[in-house]
């Protein structure tokens, strides 16, 4: 342990000085310049291009639709979530690790892949499921249901890996103990669990929502990308562009980055301090 103190004690001033400029320089050449980029281009000409951007009703109907399947995916998401989280954490059962383990696939695998997946089984002519689904009046490929179905793929792990390390550090006893003094199970995880873990369940909606405003693969594969009635945002910001509308583009993908960079920032005020906890 003494060696230790006394290595990071003389830690030499300047690689500290130089790790922290290639991070930075990092973070600068990856995200800072970009972002400065898109934000330089859209206000080039004052407030312009986001009025003409709004003028457009395939933008307004776009950002309209991006919303409805973000918050539809969110709300499914913190639901079944949570569930997840509580199942993994307080329960133990043969293939655990494996379901785990599978919440995770949506990191690894490609937006573009799990849309094509989902057309192939919910594809209303040959898909798994696509006919008789349709038979009955149900379509999901290339309308809204598909389009949520893709982004709640997309951002699936990002409650439950939020929530599972705090039920994990806070352990059974609180609820263990409302349960000896007769509550149900509704009860205590209302007045115990919740409570406890609400921070952990704000900040996986937050990323959540971020994440599913900003899907792209998925989506364009299982929507019909008919303007005006199901492109989302993000495929807008691709439309314009290559249509050479790129002050339209800009103004979109703005306030796309926008609304994401919001939802942190509101997190971070409202989240308690250590002490507050």
């Amino acid at each position: 342990m003494a060696r230790t103190s006394t290595a990071v004690g003389r830690r030499n001033p300047a690689l500290t000085w130089a790790l922290r400029l290639v991070v930075i320089g990092y973070l600068l050449m990856l995200v800072a310049w970009p972002s400065a980029y898109v934000v330089r281009h859209t206000f080039a000409d004052g407030f312009t291009s986001l009025a003409t951007a709004f003028a457009d009703p395939d933008v307004v109907h776009a950002l309209l639709l991006t919303a409805q399947v973000a918050v539809a995916a969110v709300v499914i998401n913190t639901v079944f979530g949570v569930g997840v989280a509580l199942l993994l954490v307080r329960t133990r059962f043969p293939g655990q690790r494996a379901l785990s383990a599978l919440v995770d696939l949506p990191l690894s695998v490609s937006p573009v892949v799990v849309g094509l997946a989902l057309v192939l089984v919910y594809n209303p002519r040959t898909g798994w499921f696509g006919p008789w689904l349709a038979e009955h009046g149900v379509d999901i490929i290339f309308s809204r249901p598909g389009m949520v179905m893709a982004t709640c793929f997309v951002a699936l792990p990002l409650v439950i890996r939020e929530v599972v390390p705090v039920l994990e550090e806070l352990g059974e006893d609180q609820e263990q103990a409302a349960r000896s003094l007769g509550a149900g199970t509704r009860q205590t995880f209302l007045r115990i669990t919740l409570p406890s873990i609400k921070w952990a369940v704000v900040y996986g909606v937050v990323l959540s929502l971020a994440r599913s405003i900003g899907e792209f693969g998925a989506v364009k594969v299982v929507a019909g990308n008919i303007s005006g009635q199901s492109v989302v945002a993000t495929v807008l910001v691709q439309q314009k562009y290559q249509n050479f509308e790129q002050d339209t583009a800009y103004a979109v993908a703005f306030v796309l980055a926008l609304v994401a960079v919001l939802c942190l920032v509101v997190v971070a005020l409202l989240r308690p301090s250590e002490g507050e906890r």
